[in-house]
């Protein structure tokens, strides 16, 4: 790996080397915190989990031909080269933006409640087009799974695109300092972890910390159609001028006056350049003519300034033509052609948990159970409604909500009273206002409750019927990728 040697590895993390000093200009071949991915010449960083310690395994690393350790203990006994930190976790980040900036190249960010991952990899499609393109895997977004998606990164590569999950105020900013991105993308401002945020300004506030750590005169791709995110385009239109006295300072109705009008701030400061993307004509991406196909997909026509193509979705979905937009906006910024962006959004292929469809011999399963909110609950529920056949939604909790779970829950069942299901179960402890809120509103909707996931895969067989399209959502916690794998084996 380019300049990662034991001596700057040394060096970035302010850690002690213990070991032969003719190995301190020898570079790793990789990093990992996983003993079980060690390889010769690789760098293992020892991580302090909640069900083990990463220490426990070095001597065996060492044994399979990794080069060095990082430790947070002393090891006296060692015969082998180790760099002594004060955290382990934070050696991992000091390393990955020395790394990140070293390779220099181009970031793509991309953050919000709802919608992270899908639009990554519209994004991700779209750029591979052109560039060769590293993107996040699985759920490796936050403050370890990040800098491990940045030591993928190799000299070959052309562009990066990173998805950063958050859960409290900070952590953006501890994220966006690694990746240093050129352009960050936000999906939407939604109600996820408000139990650490509070309300929809606080998810505002933390999200946009990463714009502090864009490029200067870098690109911000926005979702127009986000009541909290359209209050930023005024700072936009300032870009071409000076910043007046008092223009930051205006509450617009939209969120709190401090939050927005630092948010506005930062964007002119650093005389970043946003592009909005929505439904409506006033957006620098738009889209109309849209035309669903079912399950199978979407059809639409994508605007920007004069020009504009038609486009299908491989996915259903109102919200994967924002996805589309959004990765239409980065297209632009990285100067590909509208053709080269309409293959890329065209050859999009689904992950696993994400809406992702799978045929068998009995059902039509719509697998979306990587995780769950309000917003992705609803989102979920009205595609449902082209499905062909009896509609079934295996719903269950959604996490970190805070103290309005409850109701939030019920909001959720409020929708599914209006949706088109001909089958709802509500599986888990707060869903049961989730059942009674679609009792409430809609009395003769079939409704199905289930105190937990273990009783849930004790009945379901007798709840789904041949020829049933069925969806199963929850938050990961839930396990819901169990509900699947018992649907598949029936």
């Amino acid at each position: 790996m380019k300049n990662l040697t034991l001596g700057n590895i040394t060096r970035v993390t302010n850690g002690t080397y213990h070991g032969p000093e003719e190995l301190l200009d020898k570079e790793v071949t990789s990093i990992t915190t996983d003993s079980r991915k060690t390889e010769p010449g690789c760098l293992f960083a020892a991580i302090v989990g909640e069900r083990a310690d990463g220490h426990r395994f070095i001597p065996q690393v060492m044994e399979n031909g990794a080069l060095a350790a990082v430790s947070e203990k002393e090891l006296p006994e060692a015969d082998f080269p180790y760099i002594q930190v004060t955290s382990s976790l934070q050696a991992i980040k000091d390393i990955a933006r020395f790394y990140r900036e070293t390779l220099a190249v181009p970031v793509v960010g991309i953050t919000g409640s709802v919608g992270k991952t899908s639009t990554k990899e519209v994004i991700a499609s779209v750029l591979s087009e052109k560039y060769r393109t590293l993107k996040t895997l699985g759920n490796f977004n936050n403050e370890l799974g990040l800098p491990l998606t940045i030591f993928r990164l190799r000299e070959e590569d052309e562009i990066a695109v990173l998805e950063m999950g958050i859960s409290d105020f900070g952590e953006m900013s501890r994220l966006a300092d690694v990746a240093k991105p050129d352009t960050a993308v936000i999906t939407n401002i939604g109600t996820c972890h408000l139990e650490n945020l509070g309300d929809r300004n606080g998810v505002l506030k933390a999200k946009t910390e990463m714009l502090s750590y864009v490029r200067s005169g870098g690109s911000v791709v926005l979702n127009g159609d986000d009541d909290k995110l359209i209050s930023l385009r005024a700072a936009a239109d300032s870009l071409s001028g000076s910043v007046e006295e008092g223009y930051l300072d205006e509450d617009d109705g939209c969120a709190g006056t401090a939050v927005v009008s630092k948010i506005r701030r930062t964007i002119c400061e650093k005389h970043l350049h946003p592009v909005f993307f929505g439904f409506g004509k006033d957006m620098d991406i738009w889209a109309d003519e849209i035309e669903s196909h079912g399950l199978k997909g979407i059809t639409c026509r994508i605007h920007h300034g004069d020009a504009s193509f038609k486009v299908t979705i491989p996915m259903p979905g109102r919200h994967m033509i924002c996805n589309a937009m959004a990765a239409t906006a980065v297209g632009h910024v990285y100067h590909l052609t509208d053709e080269e962006i309409r293959r890329g959004i065209e050859n999009l292929r689904p992950v696993s948990g994400r809406f992702n469809m799978i045929e068998t011999d009995h059902f039509l399963i719509v697998d979306d159970c990587y995780n769950a909110n309000p917003m992705s609950m609803k989102a979920s529920l009205d595609i449902l409604k082209d499905a062909e056949g009896r509609k079934v939604a295996i719903l269950g909790d959604m996490g970190e909500l805070g103290e309005n779970e409850a109701a939030l829950h019920a909001e959720v069942g409020h929708h599914a009273a209006k949706s088109e299901a001909d089958l709802v179960i509500c599986t888990g402890a707060l869903s049961k206002y989730m059942a009674e809120a679609i009792r409430e509103d809609n009395p003769s909707m079939q409704v199905v409750y289930e105190p937990d996931r273990s009783s849930l895969l004790s009945h379901v067989s007798g709840y789904v019927k041949d020829g049933d399209t069925i969806l199963v959502k929850a938050s990961r916690f839930m396990k819901f990728e169990e509900v699947v794998g018992i649907l598949v084996k029936m």
